[in-house]
């Protein structure tokens, strides 16, 4: 079974549509806003991909990463320089922006800057948080707790849609299997579109190897291209991965950041795989 076969509402970001049998919408960028011109540097790189290959973009990045495994670890720039710097990106590259909030209180400051909220897994049953993502009216990216089946986000999804506010995504990104380990189970995903929203895979996350590295979590880069490959093939809305020019140097998730250099190769092959699955027209 596919997502297709629920037929979720859609969702619509700008020009963008995820949901209704479209092509995917790809969510990409730098796990964490390193500094101006990293962002910028990224996105534009991102835009110009996405655009020649015809794939819907977001660009995604966050200005705190507030449950790195150590208090030592990079957590980014804070909200106010961070948003500023995503308002410049959005006001010199005219992308669709998506970023984390972790507390009711960013919410309003957030939304006014950009396109999508996000919820991450680990908060995906905070309450008041959702609850004031809703009210912002902006669309919500609801990440499903490791901890979660895939049929509790429809209680999730509840809490936002209560406020009125339908334009939910809901993302997987893998369940914890035993101890420094995540599987992605793609039963998940016909699953998750049964809550009847349009459904989203994060290809990076879904590899990660909680705590795998003591004070950080490790990674397992080389099965992102399998899984993303089986998730647009299942026939997901939307297709997550952050990615970095330098993996190596990177000051978030440094063992699953997807090469940037690599992605073209695999979004080709990405993007034939959702138009036979969809019967979609190729786009010229």
């Amino acid at each position: 079974m596919t997502c297709r076969e629920y037929s979720p509402p859609e969702v619509s970001v700008g020009s963008l549509t995820f949901g209704g049998g479209t092509p995917f919408v790809l969510i990409a960028g730098p796990c964490v806003i390193e500094d101006r011109d990293s962002a910028l540097r990224h996105a534009e790189a991102l835009r110009s991909l996405t655009a020649r290959l015809h794939v819907p973009f977001v660009y995604k990045s966050s200005y705190d990463k507030a449950n790195r495994s150590s208090h030592a670890s990079f957590r980014g720039l804070g909200m106010q320089e961070g948003l500023d710097i995503l308002a410049e990106v959005k006001r010199e590259l005219g992308v669709p922006l998506l970023t984390d909030v972790h507390t009711p209180q960013e919410v309003a400051a957030t939304a006014e800057v950009v396109d999508i909220l996000q919820i991450p897994a680990f908060l995906c049953r905070q309450t008041d948080l959702l609850l004031a993502a809703g009210r912002s009216q902006r669309p919500v990216n609801i990440k499903k707790g490791q901890f979660l089946a895939p049929n509790d986000m429809e209680y999730v999804a509840q809490k936002v849609a209560s406020t009125g506010n339908r334009r939910i995504l809901l993302t997987e990104r893998g369940a914890s299997f035993g101890y420094h380990n995540l599987v992605s189970d793609m039963r998940s995903l016909p699953i998750l579109a049964r809550c009847g929203y349009p459904v989203v895979y994060d290809a990076t996350h879904s590899v990660q190897l909680p705590g795998g590295q003591g004070p950080m979590s490790g990674g397992q880069r080389e099965f992102i291209p399998p899984l993303a490959r089986a998730a647009v093939a299942v026939g997901v809305d939307g297709l997550f991965m952050e990615v970095h020019k330098e993996p190596e140097r990177a000051l978030s998730d440094s063992a699953t950041v997807f090469p940037l250099a690599r992605l073209e190769s695999l979004l080709h092959t990405l993007v034939e795989i959702d138009r036979l699955i969809k019967n979609t027209p190729s786009a010229q």
